[in-house]
Order: C-alpha cells, then sequence, then structure tokens
C-alpha cells in the first residue's frame, strides 16, 4: 500500500466534493504494540467506497471504509472506531501482530 501525502489526500477530497460527492476521513489518533502506520496517518473515503491513502491494513482498513461510508449515510458528523487485535488473531485481520489503534472519522466539506 503506498501512503500519500496529505496534499494530495487533501486535494482529491476537494475533487469530489467540488463533483458533488461526500467524503469522509480518517485519522490514526492512537496507536499501541503493532501499528503498519503512525499516529496522523490519514485516508479519505467517498461515499462510493473510493479511497486514497491508509490509515492500517488488512480486515482493519476494511473496516474502517465500511464504518466511513455508514458515517456518510447515517449524515453523523464523527465518531472513533478502535480495534483491539491480539497476538493470536493478528494474521487474521491482515497485521503482523497484536496492538490496538484508534481512528477518528469525519465527514469533510469544503
Amino acid at each position: 500500500m503506498k501512503n500519500f501525502s496529505e496534499k494530495i489526500i487533501f486535494e482529491k477530497a476537494n475533487d469530489w466534493i467540488e463533483n458533488n460527492q461526500k467524503v469522509a476521513l480518517a485519522t490514526v489518533i492512537q496507536t499501541w504494540g503493532s501499528s503498519p502506520l503512525e499516529v496522523g496517518s490519514r485516508m479519505i473515503i467517498n461515499e462510493n467506497g473510493n479511497f486514497l491513502g491508509s490509515v492500517s491494513g488488512g480486515c482493519v482498513e476494511s473496516k474502517v471504509i465500511e464504518e466511513c461510508i455508514s458515517l456518510i449515510k447515517n449524515n453523523k458528523i464523527s465518531q472513533i472506531i478502535d480495534f483491539k487485535v491480539s497476538n493470536e488473531n493478528a494474521w487474521e485481520v491482515g497485521l503482523a501482530c497484536g496492538g490496538d489503534i484508534s481512528i477518528y472519522i469525519e465527514q469533510i466539506t469544503q
């Protein structure tokens, strides 16, 4: 997975918004243990499920996309998503070993 710069992420978000698409921003706000990306990593997701950037990997990122689409459809402003992955099931969700990650998701507009 390629991690895009914030400038590219926000330019794409702006493009989607200008094309009347609803957009959510996901930001890693806390990690503990094994986490593929650091605090501050970001990803944007539009209402169609298109995304750019990265906040994690495997099933964690898939769940973030799913939660962002739900946030948009339910017209919620923001939410925090917590993932706690034990060492025993880390490979099942696409991580190298266990850890915790918290991701803040929010709708963004121009």
